[in-house]
């Protein structure tokens, strides 16, 4: 059962009024009594939502994001989506990273029932889906930006991983390449393992290995295949930076690029069009899927119900020169 802040102000034995204003970080609340109220926060895993945090002063017109590191490659454009849109509504952002790992997922969730915000959006939670389903079943309006497979019981915005693997199959079978190599990123995630089942359907014999999502691991990919003597015409990377240490391997090895194997990536990012040759990869829509979640966090707080059906997004292959058409 959802914890309310009535709930808050009995165990307190304080009011609903000064429960709000110790929300809202008024200074006008006995340090003593503000003290015991987020101790009665605390132990009752109270979430507050938008309407008890505005007891004071009103919604607090703020959205919440906890996103992992920002150096990931591709979080500068999903955080681009999210801001121009909760913006242009008249929403500030307030951004939480997940830098240090446990440590700072403990210190978001300490805060949380401190922060005036009405809703937060989560990118690929890792180990901190169940901590914010249970923020949610207390109230907090929560939609998850995901590409790696999870099914959480609120909104979610994803994107099709196992078409995407399919269309790079095609498109490899389509200019006569039948040997590949796939290099995957850790299977426990559920984006690689629909990129690869999709790859699988249409080719069901390719050699399969498995990585991270590093430059490095696309390059021990390569070379390990490469030194077994495994006859390859055709590498597909589960991301871009696997596809770039698949590309610099290749070229180590006196391997022709699109000549003597072909490389399709995963992602579209920036950089693709930045290799050599420029890289043959499917796209994902990246800031769309930011931009989506946000305007479903939106409605959500304007008082839409939402399903908690995932909206998936397309990908799209974009051919270059490491994979050309015929």
């Amino acid at each position: 059962m959802r914890v309310t802040i009535a709930d808050v102000a009995r165990e307190a034995a304080v009011s609903k009024t000064t429960v709000s204003r110790v929300l809202n970080t008024r200074a006008d609340v006995d340090a003593g009594t503000a003290a015991r109220v987020r101790e009665v926060i605390a132990a009752l895993g109270y979430v507050p939502s938008s309407g008890a945090v505005g007891l004071a002063r009103g919604t607090s017109r703020t959205v919440a994001m906890l996103t992992p590191p920002l150096t990931w490659p591709w979080m500068g454009e999903v955080l681009q989506g999210v801001a121009d849109t909760v913006e242009a509504a008249g929403y500030g952002l307030l951004l939480y990273t997940c830098n240090r790992g446990a440590e700072s997922v403990s210190h978001f969730t300490g805060q949380v029932s401190a922060r005036a915000f009405d809703g937060l959006l989560l990118v690929e939670p890792e180990n901190t889906l169940d901590t914010v389903t249970a923020m949610h079943r207390r109230g907090l309006p929560v939609v998850l930006i995901d590409d790696r497979g999870h099914h959480p019981a609120f909104p979610s915005v994803a994107t099709t991983n196992r078409e995407g693997g399919a269309s790079a199959a095609r498109h490899l079978l389509a200019t006569g390449r039948t040997s590949p190599l796939v290099i995957t990123g850790p299977r426990d995630f559920g984006c690689v393992r629909d990129r690869l089942d999709g790859f699988l359907d249409q080719i069901p014999g390719a050699l399969v290995t498995e990585g991270e999502f590093t430059e490095t691991s696309g390059r021990h990919g390569v070379e390990r295949a490469l030194a077994e003597g495994r006859d390859i015409d055709c590498v597909f990377a589960h991301n871009d930076l696997i596809a770039a240490g698949a590309l610099r391997a290749l070229r180590e090895a006196g391997r022709r690029v699109p000549d003597d194997v072909a490389v399709v990536g995963f992602d579209d990012l920036p950089m693709a069009r930045h290799t050599e040759p420029p890289l043959t990869t499917v796209r994902q829509p990246m800031r769309r899927m930011g931009e989506t979640a946000a305007r479903l966090l939106l409605a959500r707080l304007a008082g839409d119900v939402l399903s908690d059906a995932p909206v998936v997004l397309p990908t799209e292959l974009v051919v270059r020169r490491s994979a050309p058409a015929l």
